[in-house]
């Protein structure tokens, strides 16, 4: 039943995906018009628009035009339907579960569009801050920064929100705060911009749901993924030096990594540290 649900909000994360970027403002509304074919208009009916099975049963064409239909389409539904239910398996039925498929579905959305079309939008980075906020004070705090400072700090430790809340907060201001930074200093230096905002906007929004340490390792996995990939890309490609790389993409990549491994690997560095 997960693997179903998360396929058919796969199906409409494919919508947003196509939609948003769009550069009418009439063309951004993901409610209206119905699904239609891309090449010849024609509305796809519901039979038609079953995630996954469509696809494979129309051998990825339109019904009307037996034009081909991108097999993004599939590939979004299937990801989404896969992620949702890794969350269901590592995190059970719970609350940290339903926060996390939340957490995947931004990131799925922002991962593609910035491949498609090097945008992050704006709905998804705004509207995905203000739900981790929320979602905040309904979880039990997670990073420990905000448990460290209140311990030096307060005899007495704040309620569990206010430390979740915290670390919220410490988080969004890490992840937006590093890069901008970052792209500050890569603007001073080389007098072009090499990283757009977007970015910024985008890894607060991770920051507001993973905290100030998992935040920290997500630039880290992300920095290195651009590295590794992305120069593979432009040797294989052979584009120039110059190439704009979707760095939200590899970002977004990242934080689904650390979502399920994060944990165990700072908890790993903490110990050989002697952190811990």
């Amino acid at each position: 039943m997960v693997f179903i649900f998360g396929l058919l909000i796969g199906s409409f994360l494919n919508v947003c995906i196509r939609r948003l970027p769009a550069e009418q403002p009439e063309e951004r509304s993901i409610v209206h018009p119905r699904s239609h074919c891309p090449h010849c208009k024609a509305p796809i009916d519901w039979y038609d628009n079953i995630p996954l099975l469509s696809y494979l049963l129309l051998a990825g064409k339109c019904r009307s035009c037996k034009m081909p239909i991108s097999a993004l389409y599939p590939v979004v539904e299937l990801i989404t339907a896969l992620l949702f239910l890794a969350s269901a398996a590592v995190f059970g039925l719970t609350f940290i579960a339903l926060k996390w498929t939340i957490f995947a579905c931004l990131m799925i959305v922002l991962v593609f569009t910035d491949i498609i079309a090097r945008i992050l939008p704006d709905p998804i980075t705004f509207g995905g801050l203000a739900a981790g906020l929320v979602l905040a004070f309904f979880s039990v705090p997670e990073d420990g920064a905000a448990a460290w400072l209140s311990r030096r700090l307060f005899d007495f430790p704040p309620p569990a929100p206010v430390l979740s809340l915290a670390d919220t907060l410490f988080g969004a201001a890490l992840g937006g705060g590093l890069l901008w930074l970052v792209g500050e200093v890569y603007f001073k230096m080389r007098g072009r911009e090499g990283m757009g905002f977007g970015d910024v906007k985008m890894m607060t929004l991770v920051g507001a749901f993973l905290g100030p340490q998992r935040t920290f390792l997500t630039i880290l996995v992300g920095s290195l993924l651009g590295s590794i990939l992305g120069l593979l890309f432009i040797l294989v490609r052979r584009k120039g030096a110059d190439y704009e790389l979707p760095f939200g993409s590899f970002l977004g990549i990242a934080a689904l990594l650390v979502v399920f491994f994060g944990t165990p690997v700072l908890e790993w560095y903490l110990r050989i540290s002697g952190i811990r």
